[in-house]
């Protein structure tokens, strides 16, 4: 796999919402990469560990999230190809959350020292991960929204919405059909409610010809039923430099 291919996907969205120059492009691509592959489920990072180094999914989606004492998990966010899941590790010492493959992933790791003496050299690359950590923190307040407030139908669709913008981002949609490998027990993890309440959920929004969900996949059947429930303000995810 050529560096070309493992940041493709990263380059076009820095290019999109942050605005990256084509010399921040080459410096990225001069980072030193390592390719790790992890199974469905497997554990990239553990709440409590020391990491030295940070991940870029380049294939596949992985997930953050928390257990309770009680072994409850509740999914954080999603992670798509060209996302930078860990990179609050170059300040933060500590993991506060688990980081766990969604899917089997290939993940390009990229030591901790390597970043920041491209960061000291190049002020731009800071600046540009100093924003994609802000869009970080403005999609997990959508969640917090979406978890707290919206019903838990809304809730799905907008989770749903979401992911289709950003996958759309990047070229991963094909007739409005994109890829969504989570379980009806791990939607449930995502929205805070069981599993079986997720069923019903996903039953009927296909009765309501909305949605229809098929081994890992979600096709939208219908854009303006779907914009009923959803309601979308797409601002949060500030898809331009100047947004």
């Amino acid at each position: 796999m050529t560096s070309d291919t493992i940041m493709a996907p990263l380059f076009l969205r820095l290019q999109t919402t942050a605005g990256a120059r084509p010399e921040d492009l080459t410096a990225l691509k001069a980072l030193p990469l390592t390719l790790r592959h992890y199974r469905l489920n497997q554990p990239i990072l553990r709440d409590g560990d020391r990491p030295s180094e940070c991940s870029l999914v380049v294939d596949g989606f992985c997930v953050r999230s928390k257990t309770i004492a009680d072994g409850r998990r509740q999914i954080l966010s999603i992670h798509i190809p060209g996302d930078l899941p860990d990179l609050q590790s170059l300040h933060l010492a500590t993991m506060d959350h688990d980081l766990v493959a969604l899917s089997d992933c290939t993940l390009a790791i990229i030591a901790h020292t390597a970043l920041k003496d491209l960061i000291r050299s190049q002020p731009t690359i800071g600046n540009i991960f100093w924003r994609d950590t802000l869009v970080d923190a403005a999609v997990f307040r959508e969640w917090i929204v979406n978890v707290g407030q919206r019903a838990a139908h809304n809730r799905l669709a907008h989770l749903i919405v979401e992911l289709r913008e950003r996958l759309r981002l990047i070229g991963y949609v094909v007739d409005n059909t994109f890829a969504m490998p989570l379980t009806q027990e791990q939607l449930g993890e995502a929205m805070g409610v069981t599993s079986v309440h997720t069923n019903r959920i996903i039953r009927q929004l296909r009765v309501d010809g909305v949605l229809e969900f098929q081994r890992g996949t979600v096709t939208i059947l219908d854009e303006d039923k779907l914009q009923e429930l959803v309601q979308f303000d797409g601002r949060y995810l500030h898809g331009s430099p100047s947004a």
